[in-house]
């Protein structure tokens, strides 16, 4: 998107940076240069505006929520498990969860070009 003035900051770079200057996670030099484009540019600023309003938004409807208990406990077993079968390794663990055996059933080669 332009606008159709000249800007210091292309208009495309000050919209795709739009949600990093919401979150407060671009450096201040490079905050400084949207502030300004936003401050002389009204469909940027309007646009940034609906941004802004809908992060608002998000944050109201969505920022509450909590996952059930066990989900992280759940969702950490499930990607082990998908590591280890993917690195075609098996672990054995005995009736009090400690491990017994770890079988590795190949072996990883690093080739150097």
């Amino acid at each position: 998107m332009s606008c159709g003035d000249h800007h210091e900051t292309d208009c495309s770079e000050v919209l795709a940076e739009v949600w990093l200057f919401l979150d407060q996670e671009c450096d201040e030099g490079r905050r400084a240069l949207l502030t300004k484009h936003l401050d002389e540019c009204a469909p940027c600023l309007a646009e940034y505006g609906l941004d802004e309003k809908l992060k608002k938004l998000l944050a109201t409807k969505c920022g509450g929520e909590h996952a059930p208990a066990g989900l992280k406990d759940r969702l950490r077993s499930q990607i082990r498990y998908a590591v280890l079968e993917q690195a075609q390794v098996t672990v054995e663990s005995g009736p009090d969860g400690t491990t017994t055996t770890v079988e590795v059933r190949s072996s990883r080669v690093e080739r150097r070009g």
